[in-house]
């Protein structure tokens, strides 16, 4: 197996996700298996001048699609271009991050092309022909391998889960005319919160559930800032209307892998572990010292999150000096 592998990237603003040098460096792990060069597709409007970033993870190629048809990211217009540098490189892998405009593309890649597709997954390996990919399932209780039959392999990784490792690669920046021709989505308006860090790519993440009884999350938002975090929310805290979908953690919310999390005033439903399992770290504040997430957390706090995350801030501000 000596075929290419294409790592499509994500960019937003100008600037690469985090996940996208990730893809690319899982990539890079798979190439050097199958002796195959590895291509990095970055798309957008006007990035040329960061298309280079990828040769510092291992690129040996970078197809460029930059069209204005790109600017807003819309999977309308990002499918289509997608399609035609996997048209471009003829690769045997197509590694994607498991965004969500990465799941958007990898979902319809695959029905465009009838081609195997493995979602949300946690690592992928060749083993002899075969591609190889780790997911996880039932909530995190188990790992599957599922083996990918048929070409391209299409492998959507779950931000955090593949570690991004500098290797430079000869990063030939090669431009790609692309058609957009046919794309009926269009952006009507956009709103974006500045300043805020994306869950997903977050080395910490504070997390409030119903404990916070109400929509005033103060002390975990100074707790976040402090560390440098994003905060986010139980579905509970979500469905109570006290923050926002965007911010939910858990099955069906958001998956995330930070270095630390704390979880404050989080029972630890199923669900929701389910959304935090991959946490290098897990720290958990409760006054219930029965509650679920104990049994899941590094470590634990029993004690009113009133009283001890403002402890914790002042803590961490009295060491920062």
């Amino acid at each position: 197996m000596s075929q290419a592998i294409l790592a499509i990237t994500e960019q937003l603003d100008g600037s690469f996700k985090n996940v996208s040098f990730e893809v690319i460096s899982a990539g890079k792990k798979i190439a050097e298996k199958t002796g195959g060069p590895l291509i990095a597709g970055v798309m957008g409007a006007g990035i040329e001048a960061i298309a280079g970033q990828a040769a510092e993870y291992g690129a040996d190629r970078i197809l460029l699609a930059d069209h204005e048809g790109l600017k807003d990211g819309l999977s309308d217009a990002c499918i289509q271009a997608a399609a035609q540098l996997v048209a471009k490189s003829g690769p045997a892998v197509v590694l994607i991050g498991a965004t969500s405009l990465g799941k958007d593309i990898a979902a319809r890649l695959s029905a465009r092309l009838d081609a195997p597709l493995a979602m949300d997954c946690v690592d992928v390996r060749v083993e002899g022909d075969q591609v190889v990919a780790t997911r996880p399932m039932y909530g995190g209780k188990v790992l599957a391998e599922v083996s990918l039959s048929g070409t391209p392999a299409i492998v959507a990784i779950r931000p955090r889960a593949v570690e991004a490792v500098a290797a430079q690669g000869q990063g030939e920046v090669e431009k790609v005319d692309i058609s957009l021709d046919g794309t009926t989505l269009s952006l009507v308006e956009k709103h974006m919160e500045t300043g805020k860090i994306e869950l997903t790519e977050a080395d910490v993440v504070v997390t409030g559930g119903r404990g916070m009884g109400g929509d005033d999350f103060a002390v975990v938002e100074a707790l976040a800032k402090v560390l440098g975090g994003a905060v986010g929310a139980s579905r509970s805290a979500v469905d109570e209307g006290w923050r926002a979908v965007s911010d939910q953690v858990g099955q069906t919310g958001k998956v995330v892998a930070p270095n630390l999390y704390i979880a404050c005033g989080v029972s630890g439903a199923i669900q929701h572990l389910a959304g935090m399992a991959s946490s290098r770290v897990v720290v958990a504040v409760n006054k219930d010292p029965e509650a679920p997430i104990f049994s899941k957390c590094d470590f634990g706090i029993v004690g009113d999150l009133f009283d001890v995350v403002p402890a914790i801030t002042a803590e961490i501000e009295k060491m920062k000096g």
